[in-house]
Parts: structure tokens; C-alpha cells; sequence
């Protein structure tokens, strides 16, 4: 188990970027360079990573392969191709996106997102982007999300199970399977679920807060760990049992400080229930 998270520095070569990565005291990195890096420029920061023991945890293809625009669609397709031939390359654990929306708004709420036939489209799709590039080591995944599939541990094992591609994975975000009162007031027994039933394929996680204000109807906002609800005492000891190392990756925060006091509370955390880091 590792805990990565942005960088609010810049950096000019492979060197650099180790340097400022360890200045955070991080031993997860997101991808450090885009797909549009020469095959050169990406091997040198895979052998900076490695000499540095450094995983390199994600590489976002955040994007819309479900888009209504065909134009749009397109386009996300191969970014998410783009980026797991990136992912493959460079060493990352895997490539990540959301499943998309059949909406206006990429990552917004559509009420076609959760039927049977934007389920056969996902599979469709992730096949497509699985079966084009072929990757020999770095997973596709989908994050979670409180409105589109997988929105629970039984909708990503159907999708596992539906896709059925070896090089199919999970990207695990407890927030955002939190899209109820019940979920967030049991969300320990949710986590436990999460890592008991997905473990196998889970690549990496998000590590960010969620919490239910007293305001009606109901208000569930994304907060900076440490300031909402989330059992990190299970997150982490659950993710801690994985016998593959998994990353925790800080994000959706806009100050530096923010990330230091996140990373603060979730070392203390571990540090309390003995597990590394």
C-alpha cells in the first residue's frame, strides 16, 4: 500500500521529477508525462521510477465514450487507447476512466446511464479499447461513480464478469460508491465489501472524504480526508491485506497545503494501525 498524489511543482527531466516527488514523501506517482510523450522520453522516466521505487499508479483517460456526439465519442475512444498504450509503455498499474454518460455533461447524471443498454455499451466499449491495444501489462479500469455503472460491488462484477478481458481491471473509489444516507452511515461494512468481493482486480484507489450535511433533501459532499465520514481506518487496513501493492492516490483538492494535510491525516491514521505507507 502506497500514497501518491499530485505535484504543485515543476519539473524539467526524469531527476527533477524524482526529486520533487520525494520532497512529498510520496511513494505512488501519477503519470508524469501525456500521450503525446516520445517513446524515448517515457522510457526514461520508467527506469527513473523504478531506480526510485516508485510506482507509477494511473494514467487518466478522462473522457466520454458514451457521448451522444459521435465526434466526441470518437475522440474520447482513442484517448482512452492512447492512454492505455501510455499506461503500457510507461509501467503504470493502469489506465483509468469513468464509464461515460449518454447525457450532456461527460461525468453528469443521464437517465439512460443505468439501464441494460448502456450496460451492453460499456462492455462493448471497454472490449474495444482492450482488443485494440492489446496491453501486456497495464489494466483498463473504470472508477466508480454514485450514478453510472459500476455504481456498486455487484454492477463491477457483473461488468467483470460481462467485459470477461484478462487485462480488465478496478479502479476503486469509495466516495463515489457513497450516493445514499445508508451507504455513508455504513460505509465501513460498504469498504470491506468493496476489497472482500473486488480485491483481485483492484489496480488503484482514490483516496479523498465525503460528508452528509444536515440539509434537506439530502447533501453528500466530496471533502479533504480527515473532514468527513469515511472509515480510513478500513480503507486502510483493508487495502493494507491485498497481497498486491496498491496505490492511494489524493485528488479533487486545488491547494497544495490541502494535499499535505490530507497526506498528514491518512500517515497518522496508518501510522496508529501500524500498517506503512
Amino acid at each position: 500500500m502506497r500514497l501518491g498524489g499530485p505535484l504543485f511543482q515543476s519539473y524539467h527531466s526524469p531527476e527533477e521529477w524524482v526529486t520533487v516527488v520525494q520532497k512529498y514523501g510520496y511513494r505512488a506517482v501519477y503519470c508524469p508525462v501525456d500521450v503525446h510523450t516520445s517513446l524515448e522520453t517515457i522510457r526514461q522516466y520508467e527506469i527513473a521510477a523504478q531506480r526510485a521505487d516508485l510506482i507509477i499508479a494511473e494514467v487518466g483517460a478522462w473522457s466520454n465514450p458514451l457521448s451522444p456526439d459521435e465526434q466526441e465519442r470518437q475522440k474520447a475512444l482513442t484517448l482512452c487507447k492512447q492512454a492505455l498504450v501510455l499506461a503500457d509503455e510507461i509501467g503504470a498499474l493502469c489506465a483509468v476512466n469513468i464509464s461515460g454518460s449518454r447525457g450532456d455533461k461527460w461525468d453528469g447524471p443521464d437517465p439512460r446511464d443505468l439501464t441494460a443498454e448502456t450496460f451492453d455499451m460499456i462492455v462493448q466499449t471497454v472490449r474495444d479499447i482492450l482488443d485494440s491495444v492489446k496491453p501486456r501489462r497495464a489494466y483498463y479500469t473504470l472508477e466508480p461513480m454514485p450514478w453510472m455503472y459500476p455504481d456498486s460491488v455487484d454492477h463491477y462484477l457483473d461488468l467483470i464478469r460481462a467485459i470477461n478481458r484478462p487485462m480488465f481491471g478496478v479502479h476503486l473509489d469509495p466516495v463515489n460508491l457513497i450516493n445514499s444516507p445508508q451507504r455513508y452511515f455504513e460505509n465501513a461494512r460498504l469498504i470491506q465489501d468493496c476489497f472482500e468481493r473486488l480485491g483481485p482486480w483492484i489496480k488503484s484507489c482514490h483516496a479523498k472524504d465525503i460528508l452528509l450535511r444536515p440539509h434537506l433533501t439530502t447533501h453528500l459532499d466530496e471533502v479533504r480526508p480527515g473532514l468527513g465520514g469515511l472509515d480510513y481506518r478500513t480503507f486502510l487496513r483493508e487495502a493494507h491485506r491485498l497481497p498486491q501493492d496498491v496505490p492511494l492516490m489524493l485528488e479533487h483538492m486545488t491547494e497544495e497545503n490541502d494535499y499535505l494535510l490530507a497526506a498528514q491525516y491518512i500517515r497518522q491514521i496508518a501510522s496508529e494501525e501500524g500498517l506503512s505507507l
